[in-house]
């Protein structure tokens, strides 16, 4: 059979038309013959794709070992996953990206930042110890392993990604940072968090580290906002450290809500999310779920959001739920309901066909796919 007409335009005619579509009809069109395959993914093709050429999902991370039985294989290293369980919500699909190409025994993604995926991985038959974070583009099948961690770091830390290749490992007691651009560290800075708690739900955000810590007592939780800057270039690590963040203005915003999280919002932006509760009890039962967003230029906190009664009536029984996506996508999860809610763009609604995934308690993050970034 002749090739079709379209086959003998020349490449800059076809590079124009395929701008012009969205990235989700790319990466479809790259599996359709090899011809479009080699065009796709050609240096030149993706050198002229913008980077607004992205397309935002949730992604979903492996349940822990006591729940994989069923869903994955296990190794003495941990569970062995070869694609990455995501959803479009602008399409409302389910999507996997084939995750084979990366030559590890056994892998487990737990961040992303545009377009590229972070996961822990193990090389074939090497100890625990050997456990390397691996940076990916799964749509260009590229991928860098960064400097050696040891195995503390992968089973206790906390990891976190920003612009600029930038990587941050957090624990309670000390803080690994890493600048993958060009003119960054070469090597994994450490220094101490000095921290009064285990920082919870950490982001990055432009040059510097957010973080809730609870400063309160075994009886009662009392929760403030922590900050550190992030350096560009070596510097020393005495200087680094974490400091409070608070106003007098913001009253009793942290006593608003029951076990709060922090989401990377917006650009300059920052999301908390918790159970808004109906008193200042100690174990006041909450109304709803709330979304309160930081502005970190003026300092000031807004309600961005409020889950409708409805739907919360479904959170209500269970007593531990999950939050996790970034920009103006939230996804929350929690046991026995079955099904996930998505807030997103201030709209709420709810995501089913989820595959299962032990007790039902996902953990995630946002992805944005692209085909114009490499490790």
């Amino acid at each position: 059979m002749d090739n079709p007409p379209i086959y003998r335009l020349p490449p800059d005619t076809l590079h124009l038309i395929f701008l012009s579509i969205p990235l989700r009809q790319i990466i479809i069109c790259r599996s359709v013959s090899k011809p479009f395959h080699q065009l796709l993914t050609s240096p030149s093709f993706l050198s002229l794709l913008s980077s607004h050429s992205s397309l935002p999902l949730l992604a979903f991370r492996p349940p822990h070992h006591r729940h994989l039985r069923h869903r994955y294989s296990l190794s003495s290293h941990g569970p062995t996953i070869s694609s990455l369980l995501a959803f479009d919500p602008s399409a409302d699909r389910w999507l996997r990206f084939d995750l084979s190409f990366l030559p590890f025994s056994s892998m487990s993604p737990v961040t992303s930042t545009l377009g590229l995926l972070y996961l822990w991985a193990n090389s074939p038959n090497l100890p625990e110890t050997s456990k390397s974070l691996v940076v990916c583009n799964p749509l260009t099948r590229s991928y860098r392993i960064l400097p050696q961690l040891g195995s503390a770091w992968s089973k206790h830390g906390s990891v976190l990604s920003g612009s600029g290749n930038r990587i941050a490992v957090l624990t309670e007691l000390a803080t690994l940072y890493f600048n993958g651009s060009g003119s960054g560290l070469k090597n994994w800075m450490k220094f101490s968090s000095n921290l009064p708690s285990k920082p919870r739900s950490p982001v990055i955000v432009a040059n510097s580290l957010y973080a809730l810590c609870d400063v309160g007592s075994p009886w009662r939780s009392v929760w403030k906002l922590f900050t550190c800057n992030l350096p560009i270039l070596e510097v020393n690590t005495a200087s680094l450290g974490w400091s409070k963040l608070e106003k007098d203005e913001w009253g009793d915003v942290f006593d608003i809500l029951k076990r709060p999280r922090l989401v990377k919002g917006v650009e300059n932006k920052v999301l908390m999310v918790g159970g808004l509760k109906s008193s200042f009890s100690l174990n006041a039962a909450c109304s709803t779920i709330l979304i309160l967003r930081l502005d970190l230029e003026t300092l000031e906190w807004y309600e961005a959001g409020r889950m409708p009664v409805d739907m919360y009536k479904c959170f209500q029984e269970s007593s531990k739920f999950k939050v996790f996506g970034s920009g103006d996508k939230v996804c929350f999860s929690a046991k026995r309901v079955g099904k996930l809610a998505l807030w997103d763009c201030g709209e709420w609604r709810w995501i089913d066909g989820a595959p299962g995934f032990g007790d039902g308690l996902y953990r995630g993050f946002m992805f944005d796919a692209r085909l114009d970034v490499m490790p």
